[in-house]
Order: C-alpha cells, then structure tokens, then sequence
C-alpha cells in the first residue's frame, strides 16, 4: 500500500491525541517486522510493510478486546499485506533475490543470514506460516488455526510437515515439541 498522505490527513492526524499508537506501536513494531521479514526477500521490504500495517492502524483505528487479539489483527494484517505485495506486478517484475543484501561494516558476510530462518521462509508458504507463529511467536496449534482460518488438526499437520522437510533440508534433528 503505497499510499499518498493528504495534507488535511496530516493535519487531522496532528490535531489528534495518538498516544495510545505510540504505545500500541511500541509493543507490537518488532513482531509485526518479524512476520513481514518471513514473507519477504529483504530487510527494507519488511520495513515497508511494517509502516504500511501501522498506517493501515492509524487511518482506520480499531478497537481490540485485549493485548492477543491486538497482536492477532496485527498479525493477519501484516500475512495479509505481504501476501498483496508477493502478488503485486512491480514484485513479478523485479528480482531482487539477486541482489545481495548490504552486511554490516565488520561484519562476517556468512553469518549475516540465519540458515534455518531461509530455510523456514523456503517452505510452502502454509508450512512457513505456522512455523513461524509455532516456533518464533510461540502460539500453539488452535490459535494458529483461528488466525488462518484452519482447524488446529491442520495446523498440527502443516508443522508435522514442516519439520520432517526441515530435518531433510538441515540434516539432522528438528525441535519435536509437542504441538498444543
């Protein structure tokens, strides 16, 4: 969503008390990047998307009943959003995959990305997706399920999947922690 700010947008915006955005921003920004980065190829996409899901918050502001379902809405949005982004023109167009991402000054050029993490993003996008929440968001089966819309059955398969193919791609073992 590339969005053009309006100059009365701006100046309603600045008119408004937005502390409850700052505070909600505060503690969701880094998962809501985190789900972006599992869609996208770089960094910057991911930053992207992140100001794009906030934005879609603050025009349109919504109320949640607790701290999950805030996380939840954030979360579906961002799937959402990045999902439009992979099936945007401009992406089909461009492949960025083969340009290499900048690494830090000084920093070691193999370790500046995590194996396993690209090796998790090159799964099935309905396998990433339930890893991802599973493992690096720590949701357990049925309520990974309410958030794509699946049975926790499913879910529970999806990450029965998704670990053998891990354990073949990593050539070793897995985490078998039991899904709840």
């Amino acid at each position: 969503m590339n969005r053009i700010v309006s100059k009365e947008w701006f100046v309603s915006l600045s008119t408004q008390d937005t502390t409850w955005f700052v505070a909600l921003y505060n503690r969701q920004a880094d998962t809501v990047f985190r789900v972006c980065r599992s869609y996208l190829s770089t960094a910057a996409d991911a930053e992207d998307a992140t100001q794009n899901v906030f934005l879609k918050l603050l025009s349109k502001p919504q109320s949640f009943e607790n701290d999950e379902h805030e996380k939840a809405w954030l979360i579906r949005v961002a799937i959402n959003h990045c999902k439009d982004v992979l099936k945007s023109s401009w992406n089909k167009r461009t492949d960025l995959e083969s340009i290499a991402e900048p690494v830090a000054p000084g920093a070691d050029p193999a370790s500046a990305h995590d194996s396993t993490l690209e090796h998790v993003r090159a799964l099935p996008e309905n396998l990433q997706t339930c890893v991802y929440l599973y493992y690096y968001e720590g949701y357990n089966a049925a309520e990974i399920g309410e958030l794509i819309g699946k049975p926790h059955s499913t879910v529970r398969n999806y990450l029965s999947d998704a670990r053998k193919e891990l354990r073949k791609r990593l050539g070793g073992e897995f985490d078998e922690r039991e899904n709840e």
